[in-house]
């Protein structure tokens, strides 16, 4: 058993990222009520149980008294947020595993993404930072992820997965160590390496802790904590929120043409929301024609019904609105009310046009005229939406 090394405690920076209730309401239900009494264990019984995953954990996990306030933080004040996390675990776990497996990783890395996201695929840091694994577009872009205005594969679990895989195998390559590792995640590696230098070449993580900025010192005492919580939540009487979906009722399709979350709604009754949730790449709720198979992912009960209906899908999908398309229609007063205004002195079209949430060409169509001169007083009719308010 490895030696448990203890420290006097001090101040510790919070990790969790805000937007823990981003996933949406719809896309989870309790379980079952959480419970009222809330354990409280001696530093023996964390002591035990630590080392007692530490035997089969390629990654050293020690206790101290930095640990133990990231455990207290997490099971006593983090209780609801925590409830959520493991709920969520239940879809992206899955998909960890196989990865760190693939890539012989320790499976316990997996804990590093709710230090880094909370479990939410459209996470974004205060520096910029997105998706489960937290990259700046930078990094992502560095591993060959796509981001541009449709489509973010930070927020792809699968392959913003297989980038942290590829970094994180990086990371060890070049320290050896898998706290350094851990806090060079955090950090970036260069302050690892400025750590050890200012150490005349110290590589314990715990000795060097205190060269490193607050985020990263606090980084590898949550990340342990994280591996005891989610191994023995139970003992802390947390309940689990349960996911509307498993990863197990989920399937994929490999679609060819452009799509809209609201086309795929209608079709097969799947609320929006949900879709949003199973598909968090593509950023506008619009999955576009590409140069290869979109992945579009739907509970395995859907994708029945969606086959069924994809050629009403197609059929239902219109090309974008141009501006000729616009200037053609604008005489349109489908679904619009008529409301009179009066030209007053300074008046011009585009002001009335902005005033009315309209365009000058449905102006000139909606009056039949061909110049833009206005006389004050002149009356012109304005069709505006139902749900317009009249300034």
């Amino acid at each position: 058993m490895r030696m448990l090394r203890v420290f006097l405690p001090v101040a510790f920076t919070l990790l969790f990222l805000t937007g823990f209730d981003q996933a949406g309401p719809a896309a989870f239900q309790h379980s079952k009520d959480s419970r009222d009494t809330i354990p409280r264990y001696p530093d023996l019984y964390y002591e035990c149980k630590i080392s007692e995953l530490n035997k089969t954990s390629p990654i050293e996990l020690d206790f101290n008294p930095y640990v133990k306030a990231y455990i207290e933080l997490y099971t006593i004040q983090r209780r609801q947020e925590l409830a959520a996390i493991i709920g969520r675990s239940q879809i992206y776990f899955p998909i960890f595993d196989e990865a760190l497996d693939r890539n012989a990783l320790p499976l316990e890395l997996k804990y590093l993404t709710i230090i880094e996201s909370g479990l939410i695929p459209t996470a974004v840091s205060k520096s910029g930072a997105v998706g489960l694994w937290q990259f700046l577009i930078g990094t992502g872009s560095m591993f060959d992820l796509t981001i541009n205005s449709y489509i973010d594969e930070r927020r792809d679990p699968y392959k913003s997965t297989e980038a942290a895989c590829k970094y994180l195998q990086y990371l060890y390559n070049t320290f050896h160590d898998w706290n350094l590792v851990l806090a060079s995640y955090n950090g970036g590696p260069g302050e690892t390496r400025k750590a050890i230098e200012r150490s005349r070449g110290e590589t314990d993580y715990w000795k060097i802790r205190h060269l490193l900025s607050d985020q990263a010192k606090n980084y590898v005492p949550a990340f342990v904590a994280m591996v005891y919580i989610m191994n023995h939540y139970a003992d802390h009487n947390i309940v689990p929120v349960s996911p509307s979906y498993s990863y197990r009722q989920l399937d994929t399709l490999h679609i060819r043409y452009a799509v809209s979350f609201k086309q795929i709604s209608g079709m097969i009754d799947l609320p929006v929301e949900h879709i949003r949730f199973l598909n968090p790449v593509y950023k506008r709720d619009y999955i576009p024609e590409l140069d290869y198979p979109a992945i579009l992912i739907l509970p395995a009960n859907k994708i029945v019904p969606y086959l069924h209906n994809e050629v009403n899908i197609l059929g239902y999908y219109s090309e974008p609105v141009n501006y000729n398309m616009l200037v053609e229609n604008a005489g349109n007063t489908d679904n619009r009310i008529k409301i009179i205004h009066v030209v007053e002195k300074g008046d011009f079209f585009h002001k009335i046009a902005l005033k009315y949430g309209c365009t000058v060409e449905n102006i000139k169509a909606w009056n039949d005229l061909d110049s833009l001169s206005l006389i004050p007083g002149q009356k012109l009719e304005i069709w505006v939406d139902k749900n317009f308010r009249i300034p």
